[in-house]
């Protein structure tokens, strides 16, 4: 459920049912499991069902050692092996000489940011020991440290051009995904220090509200279901639109130039732009700026006309005569939802900004000697600075007077013009596509797609806490973006999958849910003086079980001990 305000009141909406799948959607969340490779586990990692054998134990001696949680992680490593990235780092990463492989290494970094993110430092002081990742994977815990991830953070990065082109090639084959429309937005993530050795790190546009902070930028490319494609990595102080191009034809080069179409925000868009893609014969939609509805005022005042695409939301095209002869369509939307959301923001503000004026001119008319008018006007200019959204409708007038001892008059009124037009453009926004026979509800719903790019954003920013970042060099940086990356890859496939078996869509609820089984060591002394351990697996509770039936796979029961274990 969601909280949603209405007015005075807030109202409890559902998000997702995890009802009862019926008997044909087991079915189905049971052949995606299988098509997927779910159900499948790595021979020799786990032991058979014990044959009956009768052995007479010490009780007073049986102990229970080395508990770790284990069901988060085995959900990684199973998520690892769906998206195929155990076979692409095993091929572009060959073990040597190295005590753990750096394919395995990868493996663990990802993971542990999609189970319990962290810094680096804190996966080898502190979490690989209570997880049993490196029991799963065969690993000595011990030689998992500081300086191994590091130099396991090193290997990875310059496989990320080959990393991109596996998940085309995967999406196609797990998701039956197409590349006809992506889409493309850009956010920062902001630094903990100081970045001399980052030539990347500058302040900008912070969207994270740290302009304290140095940042960097990252350009994020998804298909409309919101499956990752790829990424680019931007100096902080770069503007959206000027990572646009080198996006584009990077993705041209890739995946050829034919039946495409992009979409991104308003903030993308420039002139430059735009007449590059009209005479490249690309296809968009992007949003345009708010000043662009001042063109279509007389349109947006009409009643008659406007084509409903669902319950609120309105939308009509406007033929628009470009100077270059590109054929060209603006498409008008007004939404009932939003304009109630601008409305009582722009009201909240314009109250701010009348109390605060009320406030300084009761102070001017206390004051007992002349006050200095600059400083006045500097102090209206902060205020209307802080309430932006409803500056406009206020017309403030501040001069020298001698009919008062302050010596300054402040007189203030609201522009009915101007909140006349406002009036009009609430909850209005325009788009701009040169696509040739799509209707206006085509063109509406694709656009609002770029809600998939958003929610990549924020799962990696809260989810996958990819903010703030520590490091200072910047291959290290970059490193640890493509790790963020990959953890993402593993949170869609999670999301897919539990989407298609009736679990909603919240992946991070399954791996707190299933990170509550554990394994443990059983320490068995008999009375021969021999002691067997047996590294078992803890029994899932009944809704730990609802969520694997669902899946369609089951839990292992014991884990084979490895020989370097046995030997401590």
């Amino acid at each position: 459920m969601r909280s949603v305000r209405i007015g005075k009141k807030v109202r409890q909406e559902t998000v997702a049912e995890l009802g009862e799948l019926d008997s044909q959607g087991r079915l189905r969340a049971h052949a995606m499991a299988r098509r997927l490779g779910a159900d499948q586990e790595p021979s020799g990692l786990f032991e058979p069902v014990l044959e009956k054998e009768v052995i007479q134990i010490r009780l007073n001696a049986v102990g229970l050692e080395r508990v770790r949680r284990f069901g988060d992680v085995w959900m990684g490593m199973k998520l690892w092996s769906m998206a195929g990235l155990d076979r692409f780092f095993e091929k572009n990463l060959p073990e040597g000489k190295e005590e753990i492989p750096w394919a395995t290494m990868a493996e663990i970094l990802a993971i542990a940011r999609l189970c319990e993110p962290s810094s680096e430092l804190h996966i080898g002081e502190d979490w690989i020991r209570k997880t049993a990742l490196a029991d799963l994977l065969g690993v000595n815990e011990e030689r998992i440290n500081e300086n191994r991830i590091y130099r396991g953070l090193d290997k990875v990065l310059p496989l990320k051009e080959e990393l991109e082109d596996h998940l085309k090639t995967r999406w196609q084959t797990m998701f039956n995904v197409s590349y006809d429309l992506l889409l493309y937005d850009v956010t920062s993530t902001y630094f903990e220090g100081q970045c001399l050795q980052n030539p990347q790190a500058k302040r900008g546009h912070s969207r994270d509200h740290r302009s304290d902070c140095k940042q960097v930028c990252i350009g994020l490319i998804v298909t409309r279901q919101g499956m990752p494609l790829g990424y680019e990595q931007f100096a902080g102080n770069v503007h959206d639109s000027k990572t646009v191009k080198g996006i584009v034809e990077k993705i041209e080069a890739r995946y050829g130039k034919a039946n495409r179409i992009w979409i991104w925000d308003r903030g993308m868009l420039s002139e430059d732009l735009r007449s590059w893609m009209q005479e490249g014969g690309r296809r968009y939609i992007m949003g345009l700026p708010k000043s662009e509805l001042r063109k279509h005022e007389s349109v947006l005042a009409q009643a008659d006309g406007w084509k409903t695409v669902r319950d609120g939301v309105e939308v009509r095209y406007v033929s628009v005569a470009t100077d270059d002869g590109h054929p060209e369509q603006v498409l008008l939307v007004r939404s009932q939802d939003r304009k109630e959301k601008e409305a009582a923001m722009q009201t909240l503000f314009a109250e701010r900004i009348e109390k605060a004026l009320e406030v300084l001119n009761r102070r001017r008319e206390k004051a007992k000697k002349a006050l200095d008018l600059t400083q006045v006007q500097r102090q209206i200019g902060r205020i209307l600075q802080r309430n932006s959204r409803a500056a406009a409708l206020f017309e403030i007038h501040s001069q020298t007077t001698t009919d008062h001892p302050s010596g300054i008059s402040l007189t203030w009124q609201c522009s009915l013009r101007e909140h006349a037009r406002q009036l009009l453009s609430q909850g209005c926004y325009a788009l701009a596509t040169n696509i040739a026979g799509w209707t206006e509800s085509d063109v509406w719903k694709a656009y609002i797609q770029l809600t998939e790019v958003e929610d990549a954003f924020r799962m990696q920013k809260w989810q996958l806490e990819m903010r703030p970042i520590h490091h200072q060099k910047e291959r290290r940086v970059q490193a640890h973006i493509l790790i963020c990356f990959l953890s993402y890859v593993l949170w869609k496939v999670m999301e897919q999958w539990q989407s298609q078996a009736g679990l909603g869509n919240s992946p991070r609820t399954i791996f707190e849910e299933l990170g509550h089984i554990h394994s443990g060591d059983i320490v068995l002394p008999t009375t021969t003086g021999e002691c067997i351990r047996l590294r078992s697996i803890v029994k899932p509770e009944r809704p730990q079980k609802i969520i694997l039936e669902r899946l369609g796979i089951q839990i292992p029961r014991r884990m084979r001990i490895p020989q370097l274990v046995r030997q401590m």
